[in-house]
């Protein structure tokens, strides 16, 4: 008797065993090939993970799977075996892992459709007709010779050798052609000569060429405009020149558009995109282009690294520390992690990039673990910015800027050159009270306050989604004196137009920017060089080329300084350095002007004074002596739940159940609400997982997993694990 052990998409971490399909042959059952099988009262598809032949008896009868869906598996052994490993990581059902490896469609059961696209082929008739035919209508007897000649050919090309689709469909009405589907062919890629590199560049490349066969991994670390891209893709001509593939994992869709026009400049081959704002048909193509090997290169945002490719040869993550490559709910993964050891599986080289490297890779090229290459000029002409702090205190603002600010950004304008103002809050302001009672606007579903957009006339919640009209009075004294406080967006581009009307002028957030395309256009319009003032989120912070921006302004430096999060320091140096990368990237030289009422704060001091890498350093240093990570290592068990005390008791049961048993070196903290503890109506809480060895804390994570499985639990209580926590919020 044959078994198949089958990974379904439940909340279960279990494999389920099932009997074959009837029909099916043992050799015709291989791991990774899809099923559909019986699950209650539905029916799902399942990902065949493991065969078992004549295995020991079972007590109870199994069930059939109903239909083998795939004749071949569609994930290679080498990403199984990544969904296994990155199951067993971060302690999530090994069924939702593996169905995040493919298309909504395919997740659904549906049949695996080949990539194919429209031609046209002969009929049995078209092919017996004799040379001559149809004299009298040359352009189909032109199509009636091409597809003689060509056999079935696409309609691209068709229509390139200039025949149209009328006289392809009058061959159709006449029964000579007919459309067809054809498999695209694999074609030979190709890369156009790159820039000339600098010595820094050049030495880089070198060494990342002398190590391309077999696995290693890279971190490349280098200043802004220093050229780490143009290094990039020089890596990805000698991949592709060995017959292989590239994954180039970006942070953020809006980047998507740049990237891929400049892929498509330099190389001359098929490139697939994937990222969330595909639609399904597309998405899926471009999967099976990976898939089978005609894409020679991927581009693509987080889930990208789960995409299957024939013979991967280089895996490069750009932006490395950004924090969206953190998956935050559901199966929690980081997307560069997972990069590094899907080339340790895959045998080929990973390259990390970025000018504000996160702590953690820093600390493995620093042990030797990653090669560390530096990047420390700009390339070409541009020079690095040079930063200024403008202090606040007592100085009348307007919209949250003040005069040498604003006379700043009228002086750059007077030169022809741009300006761009970074605030990291959308909306017009953040707070909404009442002058006359104190009543302040607050989201009634989570511990925070509802954000005004004027223009809707709403009350927004930037957490849960809530919105909700501006009321035109106090909800509890009645009064019409409504004061906002605090400064979005949306209110300092109203004062800027007022201040510069004949000034272009783009506000760049997730408001503003609607649309696949809107962030390329404003990109394009942008780069015609004409004086215009950006204004915008960290949206504008991440990897953008503003070739005539010569000043950047922080409107709000100490909004980024304090926080509650262990790694706020960090990130607050990470965000400050890349905002003020994306001035003087030319000959135009470049100014920072950052806002403050906190001049003396040492991440402020740190970042006029010394480079990002020193204070990665000194940060790394203090991490040491509080065994934090990277050298110490953290888990989170959170509940979610509509009442705050059965939530809290379940991870203190949890906890009480675990503790005798907790490896040595391992320390529980909590359970204590979340720094939010209410969002969307439920109220949240955490348990935190501490320690210094790795191997430990997993231990640790994987008793309080089984535990928590075996638990009961309320029908309005869910609860997840967290590895390698990157929001402690």
């Amino acid at each position: 008797m044959t078994i198949l052990r089958l990974a379904l998409p439940t909340p279960l971490r279990a494999l389920f065993d099932y009997l074959p399909p009837a029909g099916s042959q043992s050799a015709q059952l291989r791991p990774g090939q899809r099923l559909s099988v019986p699950f209650g009262h539905r029916e799902l598809c399942g990902v065949l993970v493991e065969v078992m032949a004549d295995p020991q008896s079972t007590d109870f009868e199994l069930k059939q799977a109903s239909e083998l869906l795939d004749p071949e598996p569609l994930l290679p052994k080498t990403l199984q075996k990544l969904c296994q490993w990155a199951a067993d990581y971060y302690q999530h059902p090994i069924g939702e892992v593996l169905a995040a490896a493919f298309p909504t469609r395919l997740r659904k059961g549906n049949p695996h459709r080949g990539l194919t696209i429209p031609g046209w082929q002969l009929t049995t008739q078209g092919k017996g007709l004799g040379e001559g035919a149809l004299g009298r209508s040359p352009r189909q007897a032109e199509a009636l010779a091409a597809l003689r000649q060509q056999g079935p050919t696409s309609g691209q090309q068709l229509a390139a050798a200039g025949i149209k689709r009328p006289a392809l469909k009058s061959l159709q009405d006449k029964g000579l052609a007919e459309p067809c589907e054809i498999s695209p062919a694999h074609c030979h890629a190709s890369a156009r000569p790159g820039l000339a590199l600098n010595n820094e560049q050049a030495q880089a490349l070198q060494a990342l060429i002398a190590t391309s066969e077999g696995f290693s991994c890279h971190l490349l670390e280098g200043v802004t405009g220093s050229g780490k891209t143009e290094v990039y893709l020089q890596l990805i001509a000698h991949c592709l020149a060995q017959g292989k593939q590239a994954l180039v994992l970006i942070p953020e869709i809006g980047l998507t558009p740049q990237t891929l026009a400049r892929f498509e400049q330099r190389f001359d081959t098929d490139i697939a995109v994937l990222h969330s704002g595909l639609g399904e048909v597309q998405r899926e193509r471009a999967w099976e282009a990976a898939r089978t090997g005609i894409a020679r290169i991927v581009i693509g945002t987080r889930s990208a690294v789960l995409t299957p490719m024939v013979d991967p040869g280089l895996i490069v993550v750009d932006e490395e520390h950004d924090s969206s490559f953190k998956q935050q709910d559901g199966f929690r993964y980081s997307a560069r992690d997972v990069a590094v050891k899907r080339g340790q599986l895959e045998r080929c080289q990973v390259l990390l990039g970025s000018a504000t490297p996160s702590l953690e890779t820093l600390h493995n090229a620093l042990q030797g673990r990653y090669q560390h290459h530096r990047l420390t000029e700009r390339a070409g002409s541009g020079e690095l910015p040079q930063l200024t702090v403008l202090d606040v205190r007592r100085q009348p603002l307007q919209a949250g800027l003040s005069e040498a600010l604003v006379k700043a950004v009228g002086d750059t304008l007077a030169r022809g050159e741009q300006s761009l103002l970074f605030l990291n809050r959308r909306g017009f302001a953040p707070t909404v009270q009442c002058h006359d009672c104190g009543w302040i606007a607050d989201c009634n579903h989570c511990d925070a306050r509802l954000t005004l957009h004027r223009r809707q006339r709403r009350l927004r919640c930037h957490h849960c989604g809530h919105s909700e009209p501006l009321p035109g009075s106090c909800p509890q004294c009645r009064s019409e004196q409504l004061l906002t406080q605090g400064v979005g967006t949306e209110q300092a581009e109203e004062f800027l137009r007022q201040r510069f009307p004949d000034t272009a002028l783009y506000r760049v957030d997730s408001d503003s920017m609607q649309g696949r395309e809107a962030m390329q256009a404003l990109v394009d319009q942008v780069n015609e060089g004409q004086p215009c003032i950006l204004l915008g989120t960290q949206m504008l912070t991440k990897g953008h080329h503003f070739p005539a921006v010569s000043l950047v302004g922080v409107i709000d430096m100490d909004a980024l300084l304090f926080s509650g999060d262990f790694r706020g320091e960090e990130r607050a140096a990470q965000l400050l350095t890349q905002v003020a990368g994306r001035a003087g990237r030319a000959d135009t030289g470049g100014q920072v002007l950052i806002q403050t009422h906190h001049p003396e704060h040492p991440c402020l001091q740190g970042t006029l004074s010394q480079t990002y890498h020193e204070q990665a350093l000194a940060m790394l240093a203090e991490r040491l002596e509080r065994n934090l990570p990277p050298t110490g290592n953290l888990a989170l068990l959170r509940s979610d739940c509509t009442d705050a005390r059965q939530g809290e008791h379940f991870l203190q049961t949890l906890r009480h159940n675990a503790q005798r048993q907790m490896p040595a070196g391992v320390a529980l903290i909590g359970p204590l609400p979340a720094p939010m503890q209410r969002r969307a109506g439920r109220f949240r809480a955490q348990l935190l997982i501490h320690g210094g060895e790795r191997a430990q804390v997993h231990r640790a994570a994987r008793l309080l997993v089984s535990i928590a499985q075996r638990q009961k639990v309320a029908r309005n209580l869910s609860w997840s694990v967290d590895i390698d926590p990157q929001d402690m919020f």
